[in-house]
Formats: structure tokens, sequence, C-alpha cells
């Protein structure tokens, strides 16, 4: 997660365990616009075997439904799910079992699913190093369902926000851009994957394009330094949102917020 950062730095910021593994969040973001109800990334689910999450041990009382049923909706009041990218711990709960467990059908039913061309052709035909992420079961059941459609552009004819794309993580991996209440907010997914990450030469060595990550983070951070811009952490276990400053030639962290403090 911290790619060539020395672990003796890293781990005073999120400690390791003994597998020398470290706590993370799947946050999601749901944005409702009129009747729509959008989604942003759903997680990993709970479709695989006990071999696939031995490998990464959820663990919490959290889950998508919880979620939604604390807002007073279910998986069916979905109107769209916007995936950032198709790694399965962004689009894993887009695809469960059936009630017998024969086959795999939308978790959303009523939703359109969104992604884009360039990554869904990259998705669909993995490279050796992203093949892991990539996995069948979550996405191909979901252009099989026919509630499959593309991003073109800017997206804002599609979607009620803005996108911003970027390829050093993976192959066009798109940023929502929100304007709520006048104010930017920025869903980062893995460009910046919790606050931690946004020092440049924190750079997660699951991006295919770390020299690309750098200059994209460089950019997107002096583009939303000190503007109010509200970035939106999908990972960090602890800090949902934060605004950043330029200070010295640097940008750095300047506060830290839920959404609820931020908005309500």
């Amino acid at each position: 997660m911290f790619g060539v950062v020395p672990k003796s730095m890293w781990n005073k910021l999120n400690p390791a365990d003994e597998n020398n593994m470290c706590s993370w969040a799947m946050r999601c973001l749901l944005v409702q616009d009129g009747k729509r109800l959008i989604l942003i990334d759903n997680g990993m689910g709970n479709k695989q075997d006990a071999k696939f999450f031995g490998y990464y041990y959820l663990h919490g009382d959290n889950s998508l439904e919880k979620s939604l049923a604390a807002h007073g909706f279910t998986t069916d009041d979905i109107t769209d799910v916007f995936l950032t990218h198709l790694h399965f711990d962004h689009c894993g709960g887009s695809i469960k079992w059936n009630a017998d467990r024969t086959k795999y059908v939308p978790a959303f039913k009523n939703a359109i699913y969104w992604s884009n061309p360039l990554h869904w052709e990259w998705a669909v035909k993995p490279n050796a190093r992203e093949k892991a992420s990539f996995l069948k079961e979550n996405i191909l059941p979901i252009q099989e369902s026919g509630q499959l459609q593309m991003i073109k552009g800017n997206g804002e004819t599609q979607v009620p926000f803005s996108v911003l794309y970027v390829n050093g993580h993976t192959e066009s991996m798109m940023l929502p851009k929100i304007i709520y209440k006048k104010r930017p907010v920025v869903f980062c997914a893995d460009l910046l994957p919790a606050r931690w990450h946004i020092p440049l030469p924190y750079v997660m060595a699951y991006d295919v394009r770390p020299l690309e990550t750098l200059k994209e983070k460089e950019r997107l951070l002096i583009e939303f330094a000190g503007t109010n811009t509200v970035l939106f952490f999908e990972h960090d276990p602890n800090v949902e949102c934060a605004t950043i400053k330029q200070t010295e030639g640097r940008i750095v962290l300047e506060n830290t917020h839920s959404l609820k403090e931020l908005f309500s």
C-alpha cells in the first residue's frame, strides 16, 4: 500500500499486524440527485470462497446493506452504480449469488452500471500483473445482465457530476468530481487511497504506472490545494475527507473531516 516507502516510516502511520497487514476501509459514496440514487463503488462483496477471504481478513460490522438501510434505502433503490475501476475491492459487490447459489446476478437489479470503454477492455483482457484483481465473476455478469453502459467524455450528460481520468493505478480509472452545496467533492479512489498518500512518494506498489501516478497526483493536488475542494478517501480506515493546502512549495494536509461535519 505504500510502495517504496520503508516500513520503518509507514508503520508509524498505519501499524501492521503479525502478518504484515494493515486495516483499510472500503468506503463507498451515495449521491442523491432528484429521483436518481447513484452508488460510487461497492466494495468486494461476499460471494467469494473462504480461501479468497482468508487472504484479506474482512472484519468489522459494517456492510453496504446496513449503511443503505441506515439512510432508509435498499439495494433495489439504487438507480446507478458508478465504478471507478474494476478491481475486486471496488466492484465485487456488483454481483451476488442468486437464492439457490446456482448463478450470479446483479446485486442492484434496477441499476445501470457505469464503466468506460478503455478500462472495460483493459479489465476483460487483463495483464498478468492485474489478473488477480480483475475477477471475471465480478465483471462479465454485469455485461451479461444488459445493465452495463459506458461513460463517454467527462460524463456530465450521463451522470450528474464530472469525471476525471487517471492512468497510473490502472488504465482509465475514473474519479467523480461532485459539486455539492457549491463545494467540489472529489472521490479519490486509488489515486489517493488515504490521507497518508498525499505526499508524492507514497505510491502503491499495485500501480501499473507509478511514475504516471506521481505526475497525476502532483497535477491534481496543485489544482485542488487551497480551493476548498474536499478529497473523499475510499480506503482510509479512520478519515472520510480532507482538505489540502500548499506551504513552502509542498502540498500538505490541512484539515480532516467527516462528510456530516462538512455539510450538516
